[in-house]
């Protein structure tokens, strides 16, 4: 008689995971696909965990993470979170004048004269709404846009490049051309020398930091060397912070100076200078944030998609799937399938458009019709493929809730 072999740990808990998704979303009227969940225990336990490591530093909602009106404000109930970083001004209009917030930080320079042009003849927006600039030409844009002899404040952050530099080398995302203290401060005279603008805050994200794993199996060589790049990051950063943040204190009183991300939230928290921190992709956990050093991270969105056919005994191909996320191109952009336990992407077909074949060894016990759940990559990036989410709680789903595009919004 062949034994059974007994389930790990972490096979057991993934087919609970599938156990308890199933159920709930099977008592759908209509459990259309793709089924898109968020576990809302696990998002607030999550928004719970980057409180605690923020240390009383407030946190302001990363939107782009979310894409989610109810989600946001979700997170924004919760104790310690305060405002929304915005990802376009069209965006942070609707935000604001569907009363989902009254404070949003547009992460990015807009070159949208349309919205730039509501934003001028909306006083209640222009007191809500914050632009991110890093350029004169930035400034001048906005002017193009507001009617002749009219110089109504608009609200704007200087965004400042948070990269490390290494002789002639630069680790971090490409952003902003301001990152010496006599290149910000400059820019920032020059802002407060124009009529019709009216300097707020600052922004510096770094995102070698808040964005990079630094802990993944089979990675150790290369995770030191990342925790070493990161720890170097942070201390050239510090020191940078604390100049410009000098150089600017005779010339503004900034309501705020915006830093750091999810995966970065305690370091980041730590410097003097900085009064608040983003955070969204911690609060739903995509895979490309799961091999953190300073976190243990705890999923919260998922999307089912079901077995449509049993090519083998080994291989069972579901409806769709193929959710790749943004950034450059590599394995680590690809969903992946997470319960039941035990299922792989085929090298040959990888994730599909209309279907996926699954192998690995639990692919032998699905049937058509059953759930196969994945994890996209990236966070916020799934709400553009459905319509709505679910809300689940247990085996309950406590309610299904519209998408950015489910709204008909576009951003």
């Amino acid at each position: 008689m062949t034994q059974k072999s007994t389930p790990t740990p972490r096979s057991a808990a993934r087919a609970r995971l599938a156990q308890r998704l199933a159920v709930a979303v099977n008592a759908l009227e209509d459990p259309a696909t793709p089924m898109v969940v968020v576990d809302v225990d696990a998002f607030d336990a999550n928004a719970d965990d980057l409180r605690r490591r923020a240390g009383g530093t407030p946190i302001r909602v990363a939107s782009k993470s979310l894409r989610v009106p109810a989600l946001i404000e979700r997170a924004l109930a919760t104790p310690g979170y305060a405002g929304v970083l915005g990802y376009t001004l069209r965006e942070a209009l609707w935000l604001v004048a569907n009363k989902v917030t009254a404070d949003v930080v547009v992460a990015y320079p807009t070159v949208d004269r349309g919205a730039v042009r509501r934003l001028l003849a909306d006083a209640s927006a222009r007191s809500a709404i914050t632009l991110m600039v890093d350029d004169v030409a930035h400034l001048d844009l906005i002017d193009t846009c507001r009617k002749p002899g009219t110089h109504e404040d608009v609200r704007v952050a200087l965004d400042i490049d948070a990269g490390l530099r290494l002789g002639r080398g630069h680790v971090g995302p490409k952003r902003s051309p301001l990152h010496d203290p006599a290149e910000v401060l400059g820019f920032a005279r020059q802002v407060l020398a124009r009529p019709g603008f009216r300097l707020v805050g600052v922004m510096t994200y770094e995102g070698q930091v808040a964005g990079v794993q630094d802990d993944v199996p089979g990675q150790r060589a290369k995770s030191a060397v990342i925790r070493r790049l990161k720890d170097a990051s942070m201390t050239q950063l510090a020191e940078r912070r604390g100049a410009i943040a000098a150089g600017l204190r005779p010339l503004v009183d900034l309501e705020f100076w915006n830093a750091g991300g999810s995966g970065s939230i305690a370091a980041t928290a730590a410097d003097a200078a900085v009064t608040e921190i983003a955070a969204g992709s911690g609060l739903l956990v995509p895979t490309l944030f799961d091999h953190y050093q300073s976190f243990a991270p705890r999923p919260a969105a998922f999307f089912g998609v079901p077995v449509v056919r049993r090519p083998s005994e080994t291989i069972a191909t579901v409806a769709g799937g193929g959710f790749i996320a943004s950034g450059a191109a590599g394995k680590d952009r690809l969903p992946t399938p997470w319960a039941p336990d035990g299922l792989h992407l085929t090298n040959l077909e990888g994730a599909g458009e209309v279907q996926t074949p699954l192998s690995g060894p639990g692919a032998a016990s699905l049937r058509v019709g059953d759930w196969v759940w994945f994890r996209h990559a990236k966070s916020g990036e799934l709400a553009e493929h459905t319509n709505q989410v679910h809300l689940v709680s247990g085996e309950a789903v406590v309610s299904s809730v519209p998408t950015y595009r489910g709204l008909g919004l576009s951003w």
